[in-house]
């Protein structure tokens, strides 16, 4: 049976995945289960070794799913053992040898069972007023026979008791009829002249045991504050489960208990509504719930009553947000995603973020893309403040697909033959699948010509994965992010995983709870502070200054790993010179960091036996960003750390594909698997692959294409998935080359802001609408299923790419994604021992991989590096300023990125309900300090302004945020921040400084009239 509230299948061990790291199967013994002789394993509890012979024990309180803990609180699996006077709760009780049980067989525990659930079914609403009649209560209830109706009938309600510590304009609206508890009802006595003047006091008042009707009509514990969820305490049973999922698997500490006795109850911070409560929406409460005290709130009527199986069917797929990977399944209704639940994937062990459970509405958005436009004669390209994308035909025609795709295909042929293959250039989307990302490369490489073709890892870990080609010869991580659980001291740099990797930081904050020492080293404060062991606040700009320094406390106290350096690096005694003058005290002013915190940081770093980095964009987006990621590569190399559990390189990848993406070629110096265009004996593979010969000169990166197109070389494009009509610096200077296209087709979801520049519109499939596979940081392959039909006359993205190679003159003839991931195992060694069946059966599989049964390796380079001479190469660098530094006309650092609620440029996010009910206007962080000098409070309206441009926007207070630096979202439109980014390209990743522009700031100008 599997229950809302309660997770398939059994673990093998007492909390789901063996927390001592040994195999819970290696001590195998036998016990007595109702007479039987089962087998059971150290580690295992009773109930799971019950699970495991068929038998389902009644559970509340325990959930059968990686990171939850027994509690046994709720006394409904208890269990009757020989010897023993009392019974014993199997949630908790671990199996011993020899150990005989009675549990279906036992009288005592089967009267026990029912005496727990009759009293808490006494105190339920009705199964027709629950919140969730489908609840894992309810399921249990039926298990054990049990009969609500009989029970109240037997048991009398326990006395209704109000316990606030908040004014009651604090509480939510009350009862399931809408209205609010009066004040009388629920003030709390006044202070007598014992108290504090004035101050309330937490009070526990007991009232008269008031009718079924009356207490359903007074319910304080009704909160429908928050947006996405639904909180109805008269279903709560205290179980714990979501306190223990909130502190302890998502590690956010927002939920606790409150109160004693009677008076119990379940509380949101300090017993604020959930709405007003520092809850950031990961809904891990609400998966955990077993009653529905705690709902999705799509799933709740304004009765207050609900139903968790209300879906058709079921799909297992693939969150298509950030690189996490998070697997989740589907729950449909009438071919619509009603609700998302975490599935217990490698990356994630059911988990999901606010984005990957509540942001899957948008495929059913009124701008949705329904059939191709083509753009109406003499209708100008640009962004036309009056334009709605949900009503396109203002500036577009609808075509059908034949003659929409004959016009996209006749202007691409049509600029090659005029003008060559070096016209045209492609921008493809890690948004996608490997496949159509394998398609849409090929498409530009062997149909175009040319090799101008990137996505948007040019524009997010470009430098980083140049940096790692170079010292290491490989592109990818070295360790997945799960590692950190094993590691003695992790570095976190230029990232905010608590915000851009949300389910990422849930095991960051494990690990920091269980011991690792965590060093965050970044100029922003973020939530993953409150667990680290050390915070380096340095000066944005001067990461290479820093890293330098802390090389030369390395070096100078003899602090590397001889052994490791001598048997797997180069280039030592070169790093060794360069940073011999870099000391810490001779960088403290550069950086901002003091030489005595440098040399901690280097030394704890240095001198532990496992040790991880993870660095985000903060690192990357940068003119020296290729040099950051150089310095890191060379704190890891110094010191051993990498090839071992618990040691590695990892820069945490963006978006769901990014890795996959590249890995499939979608970049314009490499072919598949980061093989060199420029060489023949590569290009030769391929031209056999393909049948069709291919351009031996790299191609041009996604800055560089829109330069070229201002240059006149570039006169036609094809994007698909892609907004740089957003996501690329200088936004008037990109948006321009946009504009003077003589053809540009664009294969989206929306009428993006990009798309706005389009003769022709394809619309595509959005993720749930298709099946494919995509490729996570931790470098694991993971299969999406298509979980509902497409809509109108859109098309699968693979299918449109065909039809226009077809179109192209290439003979292509692809049935499934499937046959397009046949082609790939022929052009990628990554990929042996991962075929599409096993990804169907399996759902991942990590690479590199040795064997079609082995699970992959998730830790790599244990014995050589993939470069020629299987050895890692130091590669020293300077520090160099930023491209444009602060100065008295602009004295403020700007700095852009993501916020939780919304992913990339937007387009998909803000048309989820939820998101952008979270987050719907565009903001911009300052701290307490920068506020203060500008005269201004939150939420007043500031004024951003660079050499680029302004925008204006609502200032927010950040306390993270150090003075002298303003940081902005890049997903608003209205106040789009890349209008006033700098285009500076890092010479070796091309990649843009996204992460340093010298602004001015100041308060906004009321609007005239």
């Amino acid at each position: 049976m599997s229950t809302r509230g309660e997770t398939s299948g059994v673990r093998q061990a007492g909390n789901g995945r063996g927390e001592d790291g040994g195999d819970p199967r290696h001590a195998r013994f036998d016990i007595t289960l109702d007479g039987e002789r089962v087998s059971a394993y150290r580690g295992e509890t009773i109930w799971q070794v019950a699970r495991r012979a068929g038998e389902t024990i009644p559970h509340l309180c325990f959930k059968d799913a990686a990171g939850y803990r027994s509690d046994g609180n709720c006394r409904a699996c208890m269990v009757e053992i020989d010897g023993e006077r009392v019974l014993a709760a199997s949630c908790l009780r671990e199996a011993r040898p020899d150990m005989v049980v009675k549990s279906a067989s036992s009288e005592r525990a089967r009267v026990a069972r029912e005496g727990v659930m009759e009293l808490l079914l006494a105190d339920q609403p009705s199964r027709e007023q629950s919140p969730d009649r489908a609840s894992h209560l309810w399921a249990m209830a039926d298990l054990l026979g049990v009969d609500a109706t009989r029970a109240r009938a037997r048991y009398p309600r326990r006395r209704g008791v109000s316990v606030h510590h908040a004014p009651v304009e604090r509480l939510p609206e009350g009862g399931s009829d809408g209205q609010r508890p009066s004040k009388e009802s629920l003030a709390p006595p006044r202070a007598g002249d014992d108290d504090l003047p004035g101050e309330r006091l937490p009070t526990a008042t007991p009232t008269p045991a008031p009718s079924s009707a009356s207490l359903e009509a007074v319910a304080p514990g009704h909160d429908a504050s928050h947006t996405a969820m639904r909180v109805n305490l008269d279903a709560c049973i205290n179980c714990t489960l979501c306190v223990r999922a909130c502190r302890e698997v998502q590690v956010n500490d927002v939920i606790g208990m409150a109160h004693r006795g009677v008076a119990s109850k379940i509380v949101f911070d300090f017993d604020d509504p959930m709405g007003a409560s520092t809850c950031v929406a990961c809904g891990e409460c609400v998966q955990a719930c077993p009653t529905g005290a705690l709902m999705p709130a799509s799933l709740v009527d304004e009765a207050g009553c609900g139903d968790s199986q209300v879906a058709d069917r079921r799909v297992d797929s693939v969150c298509p947000y950030c690189g996490v990977g998070c697997q989740l399944t589907y729950h449909v209704k009438d071919d619509a995603i009603a609700f998302v639940e975490g599935r217990d994937g490698p990356a994630n062990q059911g988990r999901l973020c606010v984005k990957g459970r509540f942001g899957f509405d948008y495929p059913r958005h009124p701008a949705r893309l329904m059939r191709p436009l083509v753009r109406r004669e003499g209708v100008p390209k640009g962004l036309d403040p009056d334009f709605d994308p949900a009503r396109p035909l203002s500036h577009f025609r609808e075509a059908s697909w034949e003659e929409a795709l004959d016009i996209a295909a006749d202007g691409l042929k049509r600029l090659k033959r005029e003008h060559g293959p070096n016209a045209l250039a492609g921008f493809g989307s890690a948004k996608c699948s490997n496949e159509e990302a394998w398609l849409f490369q090929k498409l530009v490489r062997i149909g175009f010509g040319s090799n101008h073709v990137d996505h948007c890892t040019r524009l997010c870990h470009a430098s980083s994965v140049a940096a790692l080609m170079e010292c290491i010869g490989s592109g990818a991580v070295t360790a997945s992010f799960l590692q950190a659980l094993e590691a003695d001291v992790v570095i976190l740099t230029g990232c905010n995983p608590a915000v851009n990797h949300p389910v990422a930081a849930t095991f960051f904050k494990q690990a920091a709870k269980r011991g690792t020492r965590f060093i965050i080293i970044d100029p922003r404060g973020q939530a993953m502070g409150a667990h680290a062991h050390r915070v380096l606040r340095f000066t944005p700009g001067a990461d290479v200054s820093l890293f330098n320094a802390m090389l030369n406390v390395i070096v100078e106290e003899g602090l590397y790993d001889r052994d490791y350096i001598g048997a797997h690096t180069e280039g030592f005694e070169r790093l060794k010179a360069q940073v011999r003058g870099q000391t810490p005290e001779a960088m403290a002013d550069a950086c901002g960091v003091p030489a005595d915190e440098i040399r901690c940081a280097a030394r704890e770093y240095a001198q532990a036996e496992r040790a991880m980095i993870f660095w985000g964009m903060g690192i990357s987006q940068h003119t020296h960003g290729t040099d950051n990621a150089r310095c890191l590569i060379s704190l890891a190399l110094a010191c051993g750390h990498t090839g071992r559990p618990g040691t590695g390189l990892h820069p945490l990848r963006g978006q769901n594909n990014v890795q996959g993406a590249s890995d499939a070629g979608l970049i314009p110096m490499f072919l598949p698997d980061y093989q060199p265009v420029s060489d023949a004996q590569v290009r030769s593979a391929f031209e056999e692959l393909w049948g069709a010969e291919l351009d031996p000169t790299p191609g041009l990166t996604v800055v560089e294409i829109m330069e070229a197109i201002h240059a006149g070389q570039i006169r036609g494009m094809y994007i698909l998935g892609e907004n740089p009509a957003m996501s690329d610096p200088d936004l008037d200077h990109a948006r321009g080359a946009l504009a003077s296209l003589e053809h540009l087709v664009v294969q989206d979801l929306f009428v993006t802001e990009t798309a706005q520049f389009a003769d022709v519109i394809l619309p595509a499939s959005s993720w749930p609408e298709k099946d494919g596979s995509v490729t996570n940081t931790n470098r694991t392959v993971q299969l999406g299923r298509q979980a509902v039909p497409l809509p109108g006359d859109t098309r699968a993205d693979w299918w449109i790419i065909q039809q226009l190679a077809r179109r192209l003159g290439l003979d292509w003839d692809y049935d499934h994604p499937r046959d397009v991931f046949a082609e790939m195992q022929q052009g990628m060694a990554s990929l042996a021992n991962i075929d599409w069946a096993r990804l169907e059966r399996e759902g991942a599989v990590t690479y590199p991989c040795s064997a079609k049964d082995a699970p992959g390796d998730d830790v790599v380079f244990a014995d050589a590096f993939p470069t020629a001479s299987g050895k890692a190469t130091f590669s020293p660098a300077l520090p160099l300023a930023p491209d444009e530094p602060i100065d008295g006309d602009y004295p403020t650092v700007l700095s852009t990125g993501r916020q939780l609620e919304h992913w990339h440029t937007g387009s998909m996010t803000r048309r989820a309900r939820v998101l952008d009910a979270l987050e719907p206007e565009a903001v911009a962080s300052l701290s307490p300090g920068e506020l203060k000098r500008l005269g201004m409070a939150p939420g007043e309206r500031l004024s951003i302004t660079t050499r680029r441009g302004s925008i204006t926007l609502v200032a927010r207070v950040d306390e993270g945020m150090p003075d002298g630096m303003v940081f902005v979202p890049f997903c608003y439109v209205e106040a789009a921040v890349n209008l006033l980014t700098n285009p500076a390209l890092d010479p070796y990743g091309k990649i843009p400084e996204f992460k340093y522009a010298a602004c001015r700031l100041a308060p906004a100008e009321a609007p005239s009239g």
